[in-house]
C-alpha cells in the first residue's frame, strides 16, 4: 500500500497515477474522506475514553447524592465510549479497505498508455534469417513433438487444455535451465530458495494479488488457501512482521517454484503449445532493500536478466513497461522479450519489477537505521520462466533437420549434448 502521508500531503501526485494507470480516480477522495473519518473517529474515542478515566476518579471520592448521578453519567459514557470504539473500527477498516485498493505510486519516467505503448530501450542479438539459410523455421510445438520433448495431447487427456507433459530431453532441457539458472543467481548473491506452492490470503492480499489480478489467481475455498503464481508471494511474505537490521540489506533470495495461473480473458490468445499454459516452473530472483537503494537494484535485476538471455544466445529487446501495463503493485517494470521466429515478434520472457515500500507496506516488513524503523524496498525479477524459454531456444536454434543446437551455458547440465535429436517414430 501507499504512504497515507503522502495521500494527505499530495492528493493530486496520487490521482495522476491512478490517472496513468487508467485506474478509478474517485477511489482517492474517497479515501481521503475515509481516512478523516477514521482519524476523527479515533480522537471521539480517545476523548470520551479519557472522560470515562477522570470520572472513574471521582466516583470513590464522592458523598452518596453525588455517586448516584457519577454512576448515572458513567454507564451513559460506558454506552458512549462503546459506540465510539465500534465507530472507530468500522473507519479503520473501510480506510483499510480503500486503501487496499489502490495501485501503487508509478514512477515519473513510465510510459503513460495501455499494453502496446511500452518504450523500446534497448536490443540485443541478431536475428536468424532462415530463408537466407534455406529453409522454413518450425515452431516449438512441431519441434517439442518432434524432439520427444512435448506431450500436448495427453495433457489435455490427462488435466484440460493449457497443460502438457515435458518428457525425454523435454524435461532433461527445464531441470538443465533451473540448474544453470539457480547457478548465475547463486554466482550474483541469491540465496536459493525452494518455496510454497500454497500461501494463506494475507500473503496473496500482501504482494498484491487479490485485487486487478485476482481473477487470475487460484482459490481452494475449502481450505482457503491460494495456488501461487509466482514465488514472489512466498519470498515477499518470507520476512512479513519483521524488523531487519538495515546492516543486512540486501537480502537476495532466488525462488524455484511451480506456478499456477488460470490465464483468465485469454480465450483464444495463444492456445497453441507451452506459450500461455496454467502450470509452469519459474526462478524468482527476489530483493529487500534500503528504499535509497531500489532505483539501483532494479537496474542490477534487469543487467542479471540480460546477462541470462545473452548466456543462453538469444536476440531480445528490453521495454518499458506503459502505466496501464503494471500491476498493482510495481511502480516500474522492466520486461525482456525474447524474439519468437514463426510469430515474427518479441514476447515476454522475464520482468523486473520495483515494487518501492508498497509490498512491505502491507505485510509488515520494516527496517531498523539506528532509531529509525520504516518499511524497506521490494523488487521482484523472472530469471526463467521455464515454458517460455523453452520456446525461444527450439525456435531460434532450430537446424535444417529438426534437430536443436544447445547453447553453451546449458551443455554442461545436458550431459555435454551439444544438439538435441529428433526420436524415431
Amino acid at each position: 500500500m501507499i504512504d497515507l502521508r503522502l495521500l494527505r500531503e499530495d492528493p493530486d501526485r496520487v490521482r495522476a497515477s491512478q490517472r496513468a494507470r487508467g485506474e478509478d480516480v474517485d477511489l482517492v477522495d474517497a479515501l481521503l474522506s475515509a481516512d478523516e473519518l477514521r482519524r476523527s473517529s479515533g480522537v471521539r474515542f480517545d476523548e470520551l475514553r479519557a472522560e470515562q478515566k477522570s470520572l472513574g476518579k471521582l466516583i470513590p471520592k464522592a458523598t452518596p447524592e453525588e455517586r448516584t448521578e457519577l454512576l448515572k453519567k458513567a454507564e451513559q459514557l460506558k454506552a458512549g465510549v462503546k459506540a465510539a470504539d465500534a465507530a472507530q473500527d468500522e473507519a479503520d477498516a473501510d480506510a483499510k479497505r480503500l486503501l487496499l485498493q489502490l495501485g501503487n505510486i508509478v514512477h515519473e519516467d513510465v510510459p503513460v498508455g495501455g499494453e502496446e505503448d511500452f518504450v523500446v530501450l534497448e536490443t540485443h542479438g541478431t536475428i536468424r534469417d532462415f530463408g537466407a539459410e534455406g529453409f522454413e523455421p518450425k515452431d516449438h510445438l512441431e519441434l517439442g513433438e518432434a524432439l520427444g520433448a512435448i506431450d500436448m495431447e495427453r495433457g489435455a487427456k490427462v488435466s484440460g487444455s493449457r497443460f502438457y507433459y515435458l518428457t525425454g530431453v523435454g524435461a532433461l532441457l527445464e531441470l538443465a535451465l533451473v540448474n544453470a539458472a539457480i547457478a548465475q543467481a547463486t554466482e550474483a548473491g541469491f540465496v536459493p530458495m525452494l518455496t510454497p506452492a500454497l500461501v494463506r490470503p494475507r500473503a496473496m492480499e500482501g504482494t498484491g494479488f487479490l485485487g486487478q489480478a485476482s481473477e487470475n489467481v487460484y482459490h481452494l475455498e475449502k481450505d482457503d488457501y491460494y495456488l501461487v503464481g509466482t514465488s514472489e508471494v512466498p519470498l515477499a511474505a518470507y520476512h512479513m512482521d519483521e524488523i531487519i537490521d538495515a546492516g543486512k540489506l540486501p537480502l537476495r533470495y532466488a525462488g524455484f517454484s511451480p506456478c499456477f495461473r488460470r490465464e483468465a480473458g485469454t480465450y483464444g490468445k495463444d492456445t497453441r503449445g507451452i506459450f500461455r499454459v496454467h502450470q509452469f516452473d519459474k526462478v524468482e530472483m527476489f530483493s529487500y532493500v534500503d528504499p535509497a537503494d531500489a532505483e539501483a537494484e532494479h537496474s542490477r535485476l534487469l543487467e542479471w536478466e540480460k546477462q541470462w538471455l545473452t548466456a543462453l544466445e538469444l536476440p531480445f529487446q528490453v521495454i518499458d513497461v506503459a502505466t496501464g501495463d503494471l500491476g498493482a503493485s510495481a511502480s516500474r517494470k522492466f520486461d525482456c522479450e525474447a524474439w519468437i521466429p514463426t510469430q515474427g515478434k518479441y514476447r515476454e520472457l522475464t520482468s523486473a519489477s520495483n515494487c518501492d515500500g508498497f509490498q512491505a507496506r502491507r505485510l509488515s516488513v520494516r527496517m531498523r537505521d539506528g532509531k529509525k524503523v520504516q518499511p524497506l524496498a521490494t523488487l521482484n525479477g523472472t530469471l526463467c520462466a521455464v515454458p517460455r524459454t523453452i520456446v525461444a531456444i527450439l525456435e531460434n536454434h532450430q537446424l535444417p533437420d529438426g534437430s536443436v543446437r544447445v547453447p553453451e551455458v546449458l551443455r554442461p547440465y545436458l550431459g555435454g549434448r551439444e544438439v538435441l535429436e529428433p526420436v524415431a517414430k
